[in-house]
């Protein structure tokens, strides 16, 4: 249930920055989009709890979701956001993202190993795409703003585990950020 939460939440979250941030006046900053999915891959991949099935499953089904809203080739998100879980999975178990900068480390972190993996994925199946100049630069941009947005996407996360929480300890955990 809260896996599902998590992704409802991150959905919605997507479509409310896909509607609004064409609308920003800065025309620079419109191809900065947070990548608000691969924050909720890797916070569902640190936060598994026991087996990884699930927090997978919600990466995938919300990548999926992703690539219903983005017009991107279908299931290309949802194969890059469920590798990013299980990488974020595997690369730490005891790693305790707490604070402004650790959150936005990991989150630049994040954002440049599902650039990566995107560049890989379609380069390995022949989608097409721009020169590598425009992705490096896309890549960069995405970084940085979804370092920038990380804290907020993560906090919101935390509340969500909190309300789940079945102690009072396992809550205030949650909200500070700490491992399962």
């Amino acid at each position: 249930m809260r896996t599902a939460t998590v992704v409802l939440v991150a959905y919605v979250a997507c479509v409310v920055v896909a509607a609004v941030w064409r609308l920003l006046p800065l025309s620079m900053v419109r191809d900065a989009v947070p990548d608000l999915g691969a924050l909720t891959a890797a916070y569902l991949g640190l936060t598994a709890r026991g087996n990884v099935a699930p927090a997978v499953g919600g990466s995938v089904v919300l990548g999926y979701l992703i690539d219903l809203i983005s017009g991107t080739p279908p299931g290309l998100a949802a194969l890059v956001l469920g590798l990013t879980c299980l990488i974020t999975r595997a690369a730490q178990q005891r790693i305790l993202v707490r604070g402004t900068a650790m959150t936005m480390g990991f989150s630049a972190f994040v954002a440049l190993l599902v650039g990566v993996i995107s560049l890989l994925v379609r380069a390995l199946y022949g989608v097409p795409r721009p020169g590598a100049v425009v992705e490096l630069q896309h890549i960069a941009l995405v970084t940085v703003a979804t370092a920038i947005a990380g804290g907020l996407v993560w906090k919101s996360f935390r509340r969500i585990d909190a309300a789940f929480a079945r102690t009072h300890r396992e809550r205030d955990a949650a909200l500070e950020g700490l491992a399962p």
